[in-house]
């Protein structure tokens, strides 16, 4: 006898019951139980991953109304609050026990508080509903890189992305011995509006509890709030990766198609809407992932997956000019749901789609016209900037065939990015894998957008593009990354990009489309088929390299004049840069590797030595004639 499973009994049809029992982990068996005891959900629904199953959550969705169709087949919308359009900072705590503290960056609450506090929130926050369970597998399945994971939701929206941005687990946890370890997520909805959109967003928890690797969300909807396995579960995967020995990153994965046939696999990393995504997408060469990268170390090489299967990504500025792939599939009939954009006539609108947009519609304020403004007086646009599209990799054309490789592919090349307008060039090279990891990683600097609730533009450190959500010491996780480059017989080479740098007037010095010739020289620079430049702050491009890339790549004729505005070493903003990065580290960071100040510190004597020399603003000519 199971009681838990007798205690679920009366909430399970004949054949959800039969699709728990296949399941002999008795956690899971719990944690279905007491979420479905906490929550009193009237019915329980078990997702077996058979297309019959997948065809009800979709269909349910519709019926629920918290999806709508549109004209495409396959196609649908989701409006997420007025209030809940973003990752919410303030809303999501680690869950810390007594007498522990995590770095002060992070936002904590003591855990029996914050149990009490979340559990109290969602009890009885699915009464007359039906809660879902979603098993699914972080990474390919049966490999060494696969994470399990099981989802308890009452938004049949939730359950519905789920299809496509994960793999799908029930058979791996059907075939699991009892004492398989999984993470656990519990999430609610909470009170609905008529427009089915959660009511008390004001009462909106997020928190993370890490000694039971269980994530609890309630009285939220928006994906990267609700969606436990998108950045919530990331962070327990982090605390795994931690103890293993492996990295868990906010990184996208691509292939970059190179001379002679050959293709090399990249990672980035980049804080939302820096161009990750854009970078994955680049026309020409194959996306593995967009969003989470699991790296470990598998005969002395580096090799990567992407944890998940689909893309759940920024719509805003997806054009035919510049987006092509993404675009075309935007506009194709298959299964894709978008979010938060505006409706008109059953078809989608976005923030710069590249044509006139309506003015009148439906959209994440319901009703739209356009000078509709909110309560606070504010202009309400015609969607919103962090809008969002859900949908399979393998929809697009571009899908790296290596996505299920259990082993997945050899990384040979790591990109850091952010938004920077003032110091950083637009593609550097690394000396080698310390000042990589430091210099660019570690003191990734970027401002806040619209991924992230709260005030846009503010500059901030945010460490390899993963500071949100660390749950280990933040110093700890500076040289988990140095020791991984120790494991490896090469390490991948590591670069610092930067789309966003400007001019002394506010322009930018980079168009969109540039950022392809910087990942071609960064592929010939890892197989050694290009020179570069020694700077005080890495090995730049040569003129006549990037000259003819830009004709090959762009069809563009690049001028020297160009080049050296993009090009030239700001020393004053650099040294600034450094201090702050300095200041970051000793105020907030624990357990800080002593390399960190000194990496920094060689950098800021050769901005130093540079500017005695040359001064504030030294043109790459400079340098080459030194080299």
């Amino acid at each position: 006898m199971n009681p838990y499973i007798d205690a679920m009994r009366p909430k399970l049809s004949d054949s959800d019951y039969k699709k728990l029992c296949a399941i002999s982990i008795p956690k899971v068996h719990e944690f279905i139980a007491k979420s479905a005891d906490l929550c009193n959900a009237e019915h329980i629904f078990i997702c077996s991953d058979s297309q019959e199953d997948k065809d009800y959550i979709r269909n349910q969705a519709i019926t629920t109304k918290e999806e709508a169709h549109l004209n495409i087949k396959g196609h649908t919308v989701h409006f997420d609050g007025y209030h809940d359009q973003g990752r919410d900072r303030e809303a999501t705590k680690y869950l810390v026990p007594k007498r522990v503290f995590l770095s002060k960056a992070l936002n904590q609450i003591d855990r029996q508080e914050g149990l009490a506090e979340v559990k109290g929130t969602l009890r009885d926050s699915m009464t007359g509903r039906t809660m879902i369970a979603r098993f699914l597998s972080l990474g390919p399945t049966n490999s060494v890189f696969t994470i399990l994971g099981l989802q308890c939701t009452d938004s049949w929206y939730v359950a519905h992305s789920e299809d496509l941005l994960y793999r799908s687990g029930y058979k791996v946890f059907t075939q699991s011995s009892p004492d398989t370890d999984f993470l656990r997520v519990l999430h609610s909805s909470g009170k609905l509006t008529e427009r089915m959109v959660s009511e008390e967003y004001n009462k909106k928890r997020i928190y993370i509890d890490y000694m039971d690797n269980t994530i609890y969300s309630v009285n939220t909807q928006y994906a990267g709030n609700s969606i436990g396995f998108k950045k919530l579960a990331f962070r327990l995967a982090i605390r795994k990766a931690n103890t293993e020995g492996w990295l868990a990153e906010h990184m996208m994965l691509m292939g970059v198609h190179g001379p002679g046939g050959r293709k090399t696999y990249f990672a980035g990393a980049f804080p939302s809407a820096c161009g990750k995504t854009s970078t994955a997408m680049l026309p020409g060469e194959t996306i593995l992932g967009d969003d989470i990268a699991y790296i470990r170390e598998i005969d002395s090489v580096a090799r990567a997956v992407n944890v998940e299967s689909g893309i759940f990504g920024i719509i805003k500025d997806v054009n035919p000019v510049d987006d092509v792939s993404i675009y075309n599939v935007l506009h194709e009939p298959g299964e894709i749901i978008f979010s938060n954009v505006l409706i008109k006539d059953g078809k989608p609108y976005w923030l710069g789609m590249g044509c006139e947009l309506p003015e009148d519609g439906i959209n994440f304020s319901g009703k739209w016209h356009k000078g509709k403004k909110d309560e606070a007086g504010n202009e309400i646009p015609a969607a919103h900037k962090n809008a969002r599209y859900a949908v399979t990799l393998t929809a697009l054309d571009n899908c790296d065939p290596e996505l299920e490789n259990p082993q997945g592919v050899e990384l040979k090349g790591i990109m850091y990015g952010g938004r920077d307008a003032k110091a950083y060039v637009p593609v550097q090279q690394s000396f080698d894998w310390d000042h990589g990891i430091i210099a660019y990683g570690a003191s990734l600097e970027t401002e806040t957008t619209f991924a992230t609730i709260g005030e846009e533009g503010v500059p901030e450190i945010n460490m390899m593009s993963i500071q949100d959500f660390i749950s280990i010491p933040l110093g700890k996780n500076v040289r988990n990354n140095l020791d991984f480059g120790k494991k490896v017989e090469k390490p991948p080479v590591v670069f610092g990009v930067n789309y966003f740098l400007k001019d002394k007037i506010g322009n930018y010095l980079n168009d969109p489309k540039d950022k392809h010739v910087w990942v071609k020289w960064m592929e010939l620079r890892v197989h050694g088929e290009v020179d570069a430049i020694q700077t005080p702050t890495g090995y730049i491009p040569e003129y006549e390299d990037l000259r003819k890339l830009f004709k090959q790549v762009r069809n563009k004729d690049y001028t020297k004049a160009e080049y050296v505005a993009q090009f030239s070493i700001r020393v004053q903003e650099n040294m600034a840069k450094i201090k702050r990065v300095r200041k970051f580290y000793k105020k907030n960071v624990t357990y800080t590797p002593e390399v960190v100040f000194w990496v920094l510190n060689q950098q800021y004597e050769r901005l130093l030595n540079a500017k005695e020399k040359y001064g504030n603003y030294i043109s790459p000519e400079k340098f080459k004639e030194l080299s």
